[in-house]
């Protein structure tokens, strides 16, 4: 099914996840006719599908008529195996990081040419940086970002260094032959640095995260301010760190939610036991027309 679109031939469903596709960190809240031109769709078919992704919770909109992302994308989101499996199996060992250094503790993960940021923890004592969870930095100006790029595979790390560098400060490497030289270094080593090249004031050393052959996991990573930065320091307990997560990944292989209680009933089933009453022990008022019984639990 095509119908109007700028795109002749565009499904329902790929103008649907054209409107989700709007939505990035610089652009959290939309209204209708920013949702519309940002997709590249009419305004009419915006309205409509809009409502549809909202009636299922995929967007939520506010008093002012302006859209967000939903709480339900968000529950289908945290299902990602780099939620569920990867964040948290590493969030114990950073948070043991974080309480030896009180700085900024950084999981990410490579997606295309970007280090996609997992999960992050910092404190007051952190230097400020730009990084939040689920944003993308580029991989040759971040720690997280080098160690994932020169532990990949050689075509990969040579179509990335035959792109255009980006110059985020005067630091930044963005030629090719030097980064090539920095990654060669890096992964002679087996962890890296970076010196101001991302933000000024800050520097970052991170190491690999590998659970089998091949292109690591997801790396680590800790970022200290200029001043005090001693990074060949931190690389211990970073690696302490790296290697604990990958034990747990191996461990858990078979385990799509490790850490969590998997033989619970559902919640229909604790809803039974107990009567038929809600969780907390009240009765549900029942809407006109609800042709439910009072105290039947709702849908899940």
């Amino acid at each position: 099914m095509a119908g109007n679109t700028t795109q002749p031939g565009q499904s329902v469903t790929a103008r649907a996840l054209a409107l989700l596709g709007a939505f990035d960190v610089a652009h959290p809240r939309l209204s209708l006719s920013e949702m519309a031109r940002r997709a590249g769709l009419p305004l009419a078919t915006t309205h409509r599908l809009a409502g549809e992704l909202e009636a299922w919770r995929a967007l939520d909109r506010d008093d002012e008529s302006y859209y967000r992302i939903g709480l339900r994308l968000w529950e289908a989101g945290l299902l990602a195996p780099v939620s569920s499996r990867l964040r948290e199996i590493a969030l114990p060992f950073m948070q043991d990081l974080y309480e030896a250094n009180r700085e900024n503790i950084h999981l990410a993960v490579r997606d295309g040419f970007d280090a996609l940021y997992v999960e992050k923890l910092a404190g007051h004592r952190s230097v400020p940086i730009i990084s939040r969870i689920g944003a993308r930095l580029p991989l040759h100006a971040t720690g997280v970002g080098k160690a994932l790029l020169a532990f990949a595979e050689p075509p990969f790390i040579r179509a990335y260094c035959e792109r255009p560098l980006p110059r985020y400060t005067r630091y930044t490497i963005a030629e090719r032959g030097r980064l090539l030289r920095e990654l060669n270094r890096t992964a002679e080593r087996g962890y890296a640095e970076t010196n101001e090249e991302m933000t000024l004031g800050s520097c970052s050393v991170a190491v690999p995260i590998h659970h089998d052959t091949g292109s690591p996991t997801a790396s680590l990573g800790i970022v200290v301010h200029s001043n005090r930065a001693d990074l060949p320091k931190l690389v211990p307990a970073l690696r302490s760190a790296a290697a604990g997560i990958s034990q747990r990944l191996i461990e858990t292989a078979d385990d799509r939610a490790p850490g969590l209680v998997h033989d619970l009933p559902p919640l229909r089933a604790i809803y039974k036991s107990v009567g038929g009453g809600r969780p907390e022990g009240g009765s549900r008022r029942q809407a006109p027309g609800d042709s439910r019984a009072a105290g039947e639990p709702p849908d899940e």
